[in-house]
């Protein structure tokens, strides 16, 4: 869907409401970087305990407690505040972190919780802020950002002028379909790669998100309320008339 990948140094941001699964995939891709391509991570939260956060990695299989025992991982608990603030010598609270772990990846969940003490300009500019620290760190941040909307939308990111601090955006959102909630992921925006621009559902399993196939057979799924295309609409209706018995 990303058309590759995501580019070392590249910033992402994953956008979606509650329950949506930007942790789980943020998570995801930080633990994938460290068993799959040697790339250590580091997680901040500033929702959860370091001990929710192992729970409920280690349900879906990633014992991230062994991975801080080898030094590949770090979760960090703290607050937006004390993460901005900057010691007497110029320093930041997750310089010690990086310098132990030396990571490649890093999430940040939830950059929407910096509007809490910066409102406007002031969050524009200390978002723009974080984000430059982390590259000067030749890190590839993950942003999660929380949605307000119950299906989800991406209007929270132009409305406070964060959008433009990512190079990749990922949409999460529920959908009802038939009767029935079910999960659409849509990548919005991939600097220089020609990405997927359909939406496909995805599902969180025992082992983290499963991506499908596009959806094919419907319309209007940014809206929430999708409804079955035109032709499909057709196919039912003449094969309903052919069914009936004369």
């Amino acid at each position: 869907m990303l058309g590759g990948g995501i580019l070392l140094g590249d910033s992402t941001m994953v956008v979606g409401g509650t329950g949506t699964g930007k942790t789980i995939l943020v998570l995801q891709s930080l633990v994938n970087g460290v068993t799959q391509f040697n790339e250590n991570g580091i997680y901040v939260t500033f929702e959860q305990l370091p001990t929710q956060v192992y729970r409920d990695a280690k349900n879906l299989g990633w014992n991230l407690r062994q991975l801080e025992a080898e030094n590949k991982f770090r979760v960090v608990c703290t607050s937006p505040d004390l993460l901005l603030k900057q010691s007497s010598d110029g320093g930041y609270i997750l310089d010690e972190v990086i310098r132990q772990v030396r990571p490649k990846r890093i999430a940040i969940d939830s950059l929407s919780h910096l509007e809490m003490y910066a409102k406007g300009n002031e969050l524009r500019r200390e978002a723009y802020r974080l984000t430059k620290y982390l590259a000067s760190k030749d890190l590839s941040p993950m942003f999660t950002w929380e949605s307000h909307e119950l299906t989800g939308t991406t209007a929270t990111l132009t409305k406070v002028g964060v959008s433009f601090l990512a190079d990749c955006i990922i949409s999460l959102r529920f959908v009802e379909i038939e009767s029935s909630m079910r999960k659409a992921m849509l990548v919005l925006k991939v600097r220089g790669s020609d990405h997927d621009k359909r939406l496909r559902e995805f599902e969180i399993t025992s082992k983290g998100v499963t991506i499908g196939a596009p959806f094919s057979r419907y319309e209007a799924i940014m809206s929430g309320t999708p409804r079955k295309s035109w032709a499909d609409e057709t196919i039912d209706g003449w094969t309903k008339a052919f069914a009936r018995k004369p």
